[in-house]
């Protein structure tokens, strides 16, 4: 599990990292709560969540908490203080192999940098300039996968490495593209560019109330291996 969120830490990395006592707080600017939230890395008292919650302030960001597996004592005392769970996320990983097979010819392509009609793709579902420049600030190996059927763009999603496991983000399918195997065929080529780029394990996050992300995912012999969640708290 924790390397699992070295993973996405290094592939979808925060603008900055700010150490705020035993907490590390993250500057998202925009780019999401994954890297606008705030991780214990060390023991930790009640005057380290207020000076969190300061910095966190002092950066333009609501006070968010992501706990993880080990955090059950931040969770407890977070819930006390009124902060409220926010969007549970499962953490899905297989061998990259087990994703391998046949892609239909001209139905998916790996491009970087990402083309306009992918941007586009992502406004439509609500992956803005921000969050794009998560992906652009990651290091390399990366890439981002262009869906197709009926001739027409279909899809985007991006794709990097960190050690020996790729993990995939911003999975978007046009709504009237769906349901017509896009997305098998661009997860299925993301595992064939991670397996090119030296990639063993192939991961993926996401929420729990997304049932047909999670459909998808399974249906590709992927396994759940853990989970996190967020405290938020707007008063």
């Amino acid at each position: 599990m924790s390397d699992l969120f070295a993973v996405t830490e290094a592939t979808w990395p925060a603008a900055a990292f700010h150490e705020v006592g035993p907490f590390l707080v993250r500057e998202g600017k925009g780019g999401g709560q994954r890297v606008s939230a705030a991780t214990a890395e060390d023991d930790w008292t009640g005057t380290d969540i207020v000076a969190v919650e300061a910095a966190q302030k002092g950066l333009g960001q609501h006070p968010l908490f992501m706990i993880r597996p080990e955090d059950t004592a931040l969770d407890a005392a977070l819930a006390a203080r009124g902060y409220a769970i926010k969007d549970p996320v499962n953490l899905y990983e297989a061998p990259v192999s087990a994703l391998l097979g046949e892609v239909k010819r001209l139905s998916a392509f790996t491009i970087w940098p990402p083309l306009a009609i992918m941007r586009d793709i992502w406004a439509e579902g609500g992956i803005g300039p921000d969050r794009i420049a998560v992906m652009e600030r990651a290091e390399e190996p990366k890439t981002t996968v262009l869906g197709r059927v009926n001739d027409r763009a279909s899809g985007a999603a991006y794709i990097a490495i960190h050690g020996k496991t790729a993990m995939l983000h911003a999975l978007h399918i046009v709504p009237d593209q769906r349901r017509q195997g896009s997305a098998v065929n661009m997860m299925r080529e993301a595992a064939r560019w991670a397996q090119d780029h030296g990639a063993e394990r192939f991961s993926v996050l996401v929420v729990q109330s997304n049932n047909a992300a999670i459909a998808l995912y399974t249906s590709l012999n992927m396994q759940l291996v853990g989970h996190y969640h967020y405290r938020s708290y707007k008063p």
